[in-house]
Order: C-alpha cells, then structure tokens, then sequence
C-alpha cells in the first residue's frame, strides 16, 4: 500500500533518482582525475584534466541541489500538513533543470570552454571561467529560473499550512542559497576582488547558508526515527544554525587573508573559524542524545545510522580538517595545497553528501510504495555501502592530509637549501595519490553496494504497484 501522507510528496522520487545519477557520474570522473594525477597522460585528449575536474565539481554542486530540492519537496507538505502547492510546476522544474544540467555537462566534454562561452553569449554578460561557478550565463540564468519557482511553491505551500520550525529554517537556508548565487553573476576584472566576492557564493553557502538546510532535514529525521518531542529537537536546531551564521558568516575571513584586504581580517578570520567546529560538535551531541533518548524504535536503521554518521563526519571533515589550516599563521603556509583537497573532500562528504543519502534512505521506501522501511536485507546492503563510503573517504582524507604535509615541508618551509618547484613536489607525492585512488575505487564500490540495495525490493515495489493500481481501480469501480 501506498505509505505517503501526502501524494504531492512523490514529486520528491525524480529528484532523488537523478541526484543519484549525478552522483555516480561525480565519482567516476574523480576516478579520471585522480588517475590523471599520477599517470598525466590519461584519457587527456579525450577528457583533459581542467575538463575532468570541471565536470567532476560541478556535477558536486548541481546533484546536491537536485537532494536539497527532492528534500524539501519531500519534507515541508509533511511538515506543513499540507499538499504541495504545485506538483506540477515541481515537476516541469525539474525536466527543466535537469536538461539544462545535462546539457551544460555535455558542453564541457563536447565543446571547447572558449567555444562554449562565446556560444553562450558570455561576451554579453561575462560569468564564466570561475572555479565552481563555470557554468554558462544561459545555464546560470535557468538556475536563477528553477531556484525562484521552486522557493515559490516551497512558499505557498508553507504559507497555506503548518508553521514550524523546521519548514522555517529549510526556507530560509533555500532563499539564502538563491541569494548569495546571485553574486556568480558579478565577475570584476580584479583577480583580488573578483575571488573576494566569488566567497560569498562558495563560502557563504557551503558555511553558512548550507548549514541551515542540512540542520533542518536532520531535525526532520530525528523526529521521525526517534519520536522524541518536537519542542526538545526544535530548542537544539535554534542553537546550532545560531552558532553556524555567527561562525560562518565572519569566518568567511579566512578566506581574506591574502587577497590585499587589510590585517584585521586575519584576527577576525582566524577567531570566528577557530569557533566554526562548535555548531558541528553541537550537532554530533545533539544527534546521539536525540537517538539514546528515542522513543520508539524505528524499523529504518540504515536511515538513523546515515543520520548519526552525518553528525560525526561533518563535524570531521568541517570541523577538525576545517581548524587545522584555518588560523592565519598556519594558512600561511597550507593555503591551496593539498591539506585543502583533505577538508573539500571529507567536509563535503560529511556535511552534505550524507545527509542527502539520509533523507533519500528515509524517504525512498514510502516513495517506492514498500512501507516505512525497506527490507532488513536491503538494508544490511545499504549499511554495507554506508561503512565502504565512509572508511574510505577518511581514507581519502588521511592520505591527500599526508600529501598536503610533505607539501608544505617541500615547497613551503624546506629545512636546508631552496624550495622544490611545484611539479618537482607533486613527484614525491606520486605514492599518497596511488593511495587516494585506490580508496576511490574502494568509495566507487561502496557507492555501487549502496544503489544496489534498491535492487533488492525490486520484487515487492513491483507487486506494491500492482496492488495500488488494482485498489485505485476497485474506488474506480
């Protein structure tokens, strides 16, 4: 039978799916390039390694937009009681976000860059070549399009029904998302205040704005597997996202630092950055407190395990990797090397990979029509692919951390005689990436185990489908 409170929260499935389609494609092209590392010329005629990285964040940036999107979709009728103002215009939004998507990746790998800005009309409005934000102005428009469409329904919808806490903050973390994207659209010609303001997108979003989406959907699932009260879930997410906009927002200074702004960013960066793991450790507590205070025992346990390992990976990969190049004086040093690469890779993985697997985990079975849980065997495959993920990527993370450390000690801070150029470096760090990329392909397994255990109900979806239609046509009748 059909499990869904409300029917409008189906929209959610398409979103899901093909953020976990973006997924995959996201690994596999850092499979390309971690391989590229090492062994330079590797599918470079075909896939050239500005291509392969281009592709392989912005298929970061976009699948977590389509999880976020599915997220809301999926949690605010619920929380609001509620339909979905317009499950239509969910739906076309998503077709039209998804073949802008597609297409923009496509350019990347069929058309030169430069070809593909002056097809785009980037003389017109220059937007492009800019880490992370390399879409086309076209493409950052249509963005621009879905974002106000989709934070209208999440609107009417919410204005129509129910006000909480949660739905509050997951909206105002989604206006702020659209917000600050605006600034991808200014593109000063100084580099110094270009990449001044290119923060207040990449910064801004992954430590401040993200932050608020990530502790809503959190506080949604804890309520649900735990069935602690409300009020109790909702006085711990008041104080997280408070200590997150106080640390984010002026940690984006350790960013400033050597970008010619003046020195008192350094003091102001490198204190409220140093505070920045607090609302992640707060958020570690809040979780398994939540959890060993339950009341009830929820038969999906791989979706309170994602939810418990977000809490801890995040506060990781955030939080510690973030504080260990964070201070002034230490960035001074491991600015841009390769201990960065160690925080991006688990920071992500932690904070925002994971809890998109989450809400997916928890979701995904009502979706499917099986009931509040997936089998216990398909779940025994999804923690499976859970442990693989995870072990390796702090894997991942130790070895690009060694890599970035014998960086610093080679081309930074050498102990006798003159610094080693860069590509001399990267050399004596060919073992730390042959490691990396074995624990990419351990992490690519681990992803693979995790999609299959959607394989695994496949028998029971299809005879829950039949009987949904067969009831519909008995009411018919």
């Amino acid at each position: 039978m059909n499990t869904l409170k409300f029917q409008s929260q189906s929209v959610a499935k398409p979103y899901f799916i093909f953020a976990l389609m973006l997924f995959t494609g996201q690994i596999l092209f850092g499979l390309i390039m971690g391989l590229q590392y090492v062994v330079g010329d590797f599918l470079g005629d075909a896939i050239p390694f500005n291509v392969a990285r281009m592709v392989h964040t912005n298929l970061l940036i976009v699948w977590l937009l389509f999880g976020f999107m599915g997220a809301a979709y999926y949690l605010v009728p619920e929380e609001a009681e509620t339909e979905l103002y317009s499950p239509k215009l969910a739906i076309a939004l998503f077709w039209i976000f998804a073949v802008a998507g597609t297409l923009t990746v496509l350019g990347y790998l069929l058309v030169p860059y430069s070809t593909l800005a002056h097809m785009t009309g980037n003389d017109i409005l220059p937007t492009m070549g800019r880490e992370f934000l390399e879409q086309p102005t076209i493409t950052k428009i249509g963005i621009v399009v879905v974002c106000l469409g989709f934070l209208f329904n999440l609107g009417m919808t919410i204005l129509k029904g129910r006000k909480t806490v949660v739905n509050l903050v997951l909206l105002t973390g989604l206006i702020g998302l659209a917000v600050f994207f605006l600034f991808s659209f200014y593109n000063p010609s100084n580099i110094a205040l270009d990449k001044f303001f290119w923060w207040f997108v990449v910064h801004l979003w992954v430590e401040g704005v993200w932050e608020l989406i990530m502790g809503a959907i959190l506080a949604f699932i804890l309520i649900k597997v735990t069935g602690v009260d409300r009020e109790v879930i909702e006085k711990w997410l008041y104080v997280i996202i408070a200590m997150a906009l106080i640390t984010g927002i002026l940690g984006t200074g350790h960013h400033f630092y050597w970008l010619t702004t003046p020195d008192y960013w350094q003091w102001i960066g490198s204190i409220f950055s140093a505070l920045e793991p607090l609302p992640f450790f707060a958020m570690v507590l809040y979780a398994f407190n939540m959890v060993n205070r339950r009341r009830r025992e929820h038969p999906n346990k791989a979706a309170t395990l994602w939810a418990l390992g977000t809490a801890v990976m995040a506060f990781l990969g955030a939080g510690v990797w973030g504080f260990l190049h964070t201070l002034a004086p230490v960035n001074y040093f491991t600015h841009g090397t390769q201990i960065t690469a160690a925080h991006g890779h688990m920071a992500f993985y932690g904070a925002y990979v994971m809890i998109v697997l989450t809400i997916i985990s928890f979701a995904m079975p009502k979706l499917r029509g099986i009931g509040e849980s997936s089998s216990p065997k398909a779940q025994v495959v999804e923690m499976w692919g859970f442990w693989l993920m995870t072990i390796s990527m702090v894997f991942i993370t130790l070895f690009l951390t060694g890599a970035g450390i014998l960086q610093v000690w080679l081309q930074r801070m050498p102990e006798t005689g003159e610094a080693l150029g860069f590509m001399a470096t990267q050399d004596k760090l060919a073992i730390f990436y042959w490691l990396r990329e074995a624990a990419g392909v351990v992490f690519m397994i681990g992803l693979l185990t995790y999609l299959s255990n959607f394989l695994v109900d496949r028998k029971k979806v299809t005879v829950s489908n039949s009987q949904i239609n067969k009831d519909a046509l008995q009411a018919d009748a």
